[in-house]
């Protein structure tokens, strides 16, 4: 009996230690990418390109509308931490590595539309407008 009980705790011990770094670790990845995308970003001085192709592109900006008038209190995701989460639960780090490089290299009108549904079919319209709203927080700093 009493082995029963130090297996359980070990077992509760490990699934504490596993919650704790699936936790923080989320926290890492998205400080890491954001940071990864914003230094590359600003040492080729691209980032003000981006940033005011984003503000002057229309479709852009129709399509982030949405956001602008969101009720930001009854979103799912609120932080990039979350947004990390969530993302990582509906796609593989292989699928979001290819959409990077895919974005990297240039992408056809055909190639957007494509992502776009892809995203679309994977997350909830809340969770779609909630990194809309973490995406017009980015371009407006």
């Amino acid at each position: 009996m009493k082995w029963i009980k130090r297996l359980f705790a070990v077992i509760i011990v490990f699934a504490v230690v596993i919650a704790a770094a699936y936790y923080f670790g989320t926290n890492w990845l998205a400080d890491k990418a954001m940071n990864e995308v914003t230094s590359q970003l600003e040492s080729s001085g691209q980032l003000d390109e981006v940033k005011s192709e984003l503000n002057s592109n229309a479709d852009v900006q129709a399509y982030l509308q949405d956001a602008k008038t969101a009720d930001r209190s009854k979103l799912p995701i609120k932080t990039k931490e979350q947004a990390t989460r969530a993302v990582l639960k509906k796609f593989s780090v292989s699928e979001l590595a290819d959409m990077q490089q895919k974005a990297q290299s240039g992408m056809t009108e055909a190639e957007q539309q494509e992502l776009l549904r892809k995203v679309e079919s994977r997350l909830t319209p809340e969770e779609l407008l909630s990194l809309k709203v973490l995406a017009l927080d980015e371009l407006s700093k």
